[in-house]
């Protein structure tokens, strides 16, 4: 009984979404989070090392059908997003951030190699 119990709290904990950790740039004693926009990142980080800027398309098709006449229709929808990243070189001691951002809004901070 024991162990079918223990079985079933682990196997509902490992069905359970995983919670996304938040986008954090630290900045000295500042902060800036997901969310944020690219003028609130450069007054709280200053310029960046680098910036990269891409686009992306991404579609998305809709079908719709007509109850009347059984007709299907397609629609497809594409929307043009800007990507920019923006490296951060904090010194010898602490790894390079990269700071994402998507139509101007930071989205995701990865890391990257010990900076110089």
């Amino acid at each position: 009984m024991r162990a079918l119990l223990l079985s079933t709290l682990l196997l509902s904990t490992l069905l359970l979404p995983a919670r996304g950790d938040a986008a954090t740039l630290r900045c000295g004693n500042q902060l800036a989070s997901d969310g944020a926009s690219k003028s609130d990142v450069l007054m709280r980080c200053g310029e960046p090392l680098a910036k990269d800027t891409r686009t992306e398309s991404v579609g998305a098709s809709t079908r719709t059908q007509d109850s009347d006449s059984g007709t299907t229709t397609s629609q497809r929808h594409v929307v043009h997003k800007t990507i920019e990243e923006w490296t951060y070189n904090f010194g010898p001691s602490r790894l390079m951030q990269i700071a994402v951002f998507e139509n101007g809004v930071l989205v995701d901070v990865r890391s990257g190699g010990y900076g110089r």
